[in-house]
């Protein structure tokens, strides 16, 4: 047996033909376009998405040697989809994670005085960022469109949703514990949508899709809407989480850090659910079919492999995303250079909607390479912020990261953060966690692996990076540099101010 993952990104689908030993059979991936109609907004074409998945799916297909028995969906988390609840087709764009076009709205309800409530209802805080503030800023700004989503022929969700619907021929309608945990509508005690944060929000309950388990048997594909299979979908998944899962984060304090389109840390906190703290924020891991629910605390920086992508589309300064590697390794260091890549303003621990991104320290002497280095600095100077913040929150200093995603595999980007955190950075031979996470939790619900045990036996170490192995990595270097960086993050902030 084998199980289909499909990891619906920011930027692209990935999609993952997993055997029973944890092994990658055969992948597909493909881009879709991002529009930035104005300054701090962002969305997707959900076509496009779904085109996307078609493409990634069949292309792994046709490389599989083994036929998929399952899929789970893992996708990029808080993005909000409308589709026509016959035709399936989106009547306006998808408002993604990144999109700060809410930002006035959450300061008026942080002014009325609801931030309280909401954190303690949900684990979260009043940002854009989140799903509920996009949905009533639609509901404000585009009354035609959410009357169709009053009368309910219009259909909300997350990706998750919208993918679950198209893959049924739409069927289905639903999301789960952990992707509902992001949108601000969610109990996190109760487990359910909460009728008090709807009305704040201004979205019906009505609207929304059922909650089921991470990983349940609750429908199965259309052979006609998805490329001729007929089989079981057995998980849905936000995509930090299940790159926790796929980490085999099962125990208590376990943490890991994703380097994506944004970079996010993850930390299991069992079935309690901890109390947010300097910056960071509480969420669902995962709920296990008739298992009780796994909470995390989580910090979330919103730029870092975006910023990559910023220099090979924006810039124009590499060919391609691996290409940072090699430029930047040509420097020795950044040369005084500080980028602070608020492209969609900061995450934890600021959390700062207005910022923008800057760079400092610029001479005649700069090049490409020490912008380059600068980028990947500030990528590990955001991880080490967020992880200094749980270090606060647990009262207890960090003894090492285990670290996935896409830059994962540059040995420079992992020397810099062991260096920076002081700490061992570990990667495992699979830097494919998200997808891995979605393929474990989907073939946990239908038999192709029996317990989490199993999963645990299949994570094997690639490489760790010891602090100290590379240039500058001195205890000195590492916090003056850190606290250069900070001057830099405020700097930044006083920009838009």
């Amino acid at each position: 047996m084998a199980v289909l993952a499909i990891d619906a990104g920011t930027t692209g689908v990935t999609a993952v033909v997993v055997d029973p030993d944890g092994t990658a059979l055969a992948r597909g991936h493909r881009e879709f376009p991002q529009r930035f109609p104005r300054p701090g907004r962002v969305e997707h074409d959900p076509d496009r998405i779904w085109d996307a998945v078609r493409a990634a799916c069949a292309e792994a297909l046709a490389a599989s040697p083994t036929p998929p028995s399952c899929v789970g969906i893992t996708n990029q988390r808080e993005t909000v989809v409308l589709w026509d609840r016959r035709t399936l087709a989106a009547p306006r764009p998808a408002i993604v994670w990144q999109d700060r076009r809410s930002a006035a709205l959450c300061e008026r309800l942080r002014a009325e005085g609801h931030e309280p409530l909401v954190t303690a209802r949900t684990g979260l805080r009043l940002d854009p960022y989140f799903s509920a503030t996009k949905l009533a800023w639609l509901a404000a700004e585009e009354p035609a469109t959410w009357a169709d989503v009053r009368a309910g022929r219009t259909l909300i969700g997350t990706v998750d949703s919208y993918l679950a619907a198209r893959l049924t021929g739409g069927r289905l309608h639903v999301t789960d514990p952990s992707n509902a945990s992001r949108t601000l509508l969610f109990g996190l005690a109760e487990g359910d949508w909460s009728a008090e944060l709807c009305a704040l929000f201004d979205v019906p309950r009505a609207a929304l899709p059922e909650i089921v388990a991470t990983n349940a048997v609750v429908g199965r594909t259309d052979p006609d809407a998805f490329l001729g299979l007929d089989i079981p979908v057995a998980a849905l998944v936000g995509d930090q989480q299940s790159a926790l899962f796929g980490q085999a984060c099962f125990t208590v304090g376990r943490s890991k850090c994703t380097y994506g389109t944004g970079s996010f840390v993850l930390v299991n906190t069992g079935t309690e659910i901890a109390r947010p703290a300097a910056g960071l924020v509480a969420t669902v891991g995962w709920q296990l079919d008739g298992r009780p629910t796994t909470y995390a605390l989580e910090g979330a920086i919103f730029v870092t492999g975006a910023a990559v992508q910023w220099l090979r589309d924006g810039l124009g300064m590499i060919p391609a995303a691996a290409q940072v590697e090699p430029l930047a390794a040509a420097v020795p260091d950044s040369g005084g250079v500080v980028f602070v890549p608020a492209l969609t303003g900061l995450g934890t621990p600021d959390w700062d909607p207005h910022a923008r991104g800057a760079v400092f320290g610029l001479t005649r002497g700069t090049t490409r390479a020490h912008l380059a280095r600068a980028t990947l600095d500030a990528i590990a100077f955001q991880v080490r912020d967020v992880t200094d913040a749980m270090a606060r929150c647990a009262g207890r200093p960090l003894i090492g990261l285990t670290v996935d995603g896409g830059a994962a595999v540059n040995d420079l980007l992992c020397q810099l953060q062991a260096d920076q955190l002081g700490v061992p950075v570990r990667r495992p031979t699979s830097t494919d966690a998200t997808a891995l996470g979605a393929a474990y939790l989907a073939g946990l619900a239908t038999g192709v692996w029996d317990s989490t045990d199993e999963i645990t036996e299949r994570w094997h170490l690639d490489r760790e990076f010891t602090p100290g192995a590379g240039a500058g990595a001195g205890v000195d270097d590492r916090d003056g540099a850190h606290r250069r960086w900070r001057r830099a993050v405020a700097a930044a902030r006083a920009w838009s101010a």
